[in-house]
């Protein structure tokens, strides 16, 4: 019964430097998931592009596939112009897969809106990318877990969170109404609602860490509960953060913020905040 009322829906994406040094961007797409526009407000170098889903959330037996090819040299930027909501499941799991790779010298910036978790979803949101010697990326992820402000506590369902940028870090949690100790104990969520993720990753060692963790840290827009770090292994380099938060605007101000600093001292390009986000 599950399959029969399946709604798949996938979108290819693919980056290429012209000549010129421009980003192209070809989709291709199959069901209601496609690229509504690609912008170009930092010049040709960087190509935005919004996705968008018109059914505008995910129900039981739902599967949206994001494949990302950015090919060597091209920088893309990839945003959302709304929540990715997964609703309250009758029939069985959705599931929302992105896998990208990004090429030689190439840069990626995942960066969609929240991720809304409604009491009694089912739902899987998972994340996998990789990266060609000399690539680079930005990812980020903010999760709601309930409607609060609509007197919808997330006291049902369950999701699984799977983000990883292969070689470098694997980040994999099932978080589920039922656990207690993880969504309200001292060493989960302590009662908040909202887990934003923001990680830079790039395949060489980074300079100057020290500084730039410290810098990140002092940053006003950072709540209580946050932390910095930075990982570095063979593979490469990895600065991470991660912010819980009792509400989706403070935890995505902090998130953007550590952005515009990482973007300007590793990219050495000024702030530049996708225009759908201003809609």
């Amino acid at each position: 019964m599950a399959d029969a009322i399946r709604w798949p829906a996938r979108l290819a994406l693919r980056a290429e430097r012209d000549a010129g040094g421009a980003t192209r961007v070809q989709a291709r797409h199959d069901g209601p998931l496609r690229l509504l526009k690609t912008l170009y407000p930092e010049g040709g170098a960087v190509a935005h592009a919004v996705l968008v889903h018109p059914p505008g959330g995910l129900v039981g037996g739902d599967r949206l596939d994001v494949d990302l090819d950015v090919q060597p040299g091209a920088h893309l930027l990839v945003t959302t112009p709304a929540a990715t909501r997964f609703y309250r499941s009758t029939a069985g799991e959705a599931t929302q897969a992105v896998r990208a790779r990004v090429g030689t010298g190439a840069r990626l910036e995942w960066l969609p809106q929240e991720t809304l978790a409604y009491p009694g979803c089912l739902a899987h949101n998972e994340v996998r990318l990789g990266l060609a010697p000399g690539g680079s990326l930005f990812a980020t992820e903010v999760l709601g877990l309930g409607l609060p402000a609509a007197g919808q506590p997330f006291d049902a369902g369950r999701l699984l969170q799977h983000l990883e940028i292969e070689g470098l870090w694997l980040d994999r949690g099932r978080l589920d109404a039922a656990d207690r100790a993880l969504l309200d104990g001292p060493c989960g969520l302590a009662g908040r609602r909202v887990l934003g993720t923001l990680v830079y990753a790039q395949t060489e060692a980074l300079p100057d860490a020290e500084v730039l963790l410290a810098d990140s840290r002092a940053l006003p827009a950072l709540a209580p509960m946050s932390g910095v770090t930075h990982l570095a292994s063979p593979a490469g380099a990895l600065l991470l953060a991660r912010v819980a938060g009792d509400d989706i605007e403070t935890v995505t101000l902090a998130l953007r913020q550590l952005r515009v600093l990482w973007r300007e001292r590793l990219w050495a390009l000024p702030a530049c905040a996708p225009r759908i986000w201003a809609t």
